[in-house]
C-alpha cells in the first residue's frame, strides 16, 4: 500500500540561516522540491517545479515577493502562497493580501505558525498571524482612501525598476535585466519621482527603503 503522497513546498528566502531551519522545520511534513533566493528566481520555479505550497519572504532581490506573486497570477499561476517576513506593519500584509496570499506569518512565529498556515492555504484558506490579525483586518476594512499605500500609486513596472535602482544598478544594467531600453528605465524613474513628489535618485532610494523594496 503506497503511502500519501505529502505536500510539494517551494522555499524562498535569500537568507541562508533561516533558509536551512525553516528546511528542518519543514521536512518531517513536507516535501521540500526547491530552494530559490531571489522573486525572479522563485517565478521561474513555480512554473518548473509546480509546488503544492510556496512560502516566500517579502524583501527579497532582483523581484521582492510580493511583486512575485503578483506575477504569478498575471501568468495564471494559482499556487497557495504563504508570506514569512520580519515586516511587522499591517501595511506588507494588506499588499500581500490584495496581490494573492494565502498567509502572512512572522519569522520569529514560525516554528509555531508555519505548518499551520501552510495546511490551511493546502486547504483554500488564508492564515494570518494571531498577532496582527485584528490590524489586518481593520486595515482591509478601511478601503483605499483611507489606507493608501504609496507603493500601490506605482506600477508593477516601476516597482522593478525602483527595486534594482535601490539595489545599487546601473539604467544600463536594469534595461538589460528587464529586456528594456535605458530611455525606458529613466521614463519609469521620472514617472516615479512625479508620482511620489520626489526629486533625486537618493530619495528614490530611500523610499524603496522604507516602503520594504529592498534591506537597507
Amino acid at each position: 500500500m503506497s503511502l500519501p503522497r505529502r505536500p510539494r513546498v517551494l522555499l524562498a528566502d535569500d537568507h541562508l540561516l533561516v533558509a536551512e531551519a525553516l528546511k528542518s522545520l519543514l521536512t518531517p511534513e513536507f516535501d521540500l522540491v526547491g530552494v530559490v533566493e531571489d522573486g525572479r528566481a522563485l517565478v521561474e520555479a513555480a512554473g518548473r517545479l509546480r509546488p503544492d505550497v510556496i512560502v516566500a519572504d517579502i524583501t527579497m532581490p532582483n523581484l521582492n515577493g510580493i511583486d512575485a506573486l503578483v506575477r504569478l497570477r498575471q501568468g495564471g499561476d494559482r499556487v497557495p502562497v504563504v508570506f514569512l517576513t520580519m515586516h511587522r506593519d499591517v501595511t506588507f500584509a494588506r499588499r500581500a493580501l490584495e496581490a494573492g496570499a494565502s498567509g502572512f506569518v512572522l519569522k520569529h512565529s514560525a516554528s509555531v505558525e508555519l505548518i499551520a498556515a501552510l495546511h490551511a492555504a493546502l486547504e483554500g484558506k488564508t492564515y494570518l498571524t494571531p498577532q496582527l490579525a485584528g490590524e489586518i483586518l481593520e486595515a482591509m476594512k478601511q478601503g483605499p482612501e483611507r489606507a493608501a499605500d504609496p507603493i500601490g500609486s506605482l506600477t508593477p513596472r516601476q516597482r522593478e525598476v525602483l527595486q534594482l535602482l535601490a539595489e545599487g544598478r546601473s539604467a544600463k544594467q536594469i534595461a538589460a535585466s528587464l529586456s528594456i531600453s535605458t530611455r525606458t528605465v529613466e521614463f519609469h524613474k521620472y514617472q516615479m519621482m512625479e508620482t511620489l513628489g520626489l526629486h533625486t535618485n537618493a530619495e528614490l532610494i530611500h523610499f524603496a527603503i522604507k516602503n520594504g523594496l529592498v534591506e537597507f
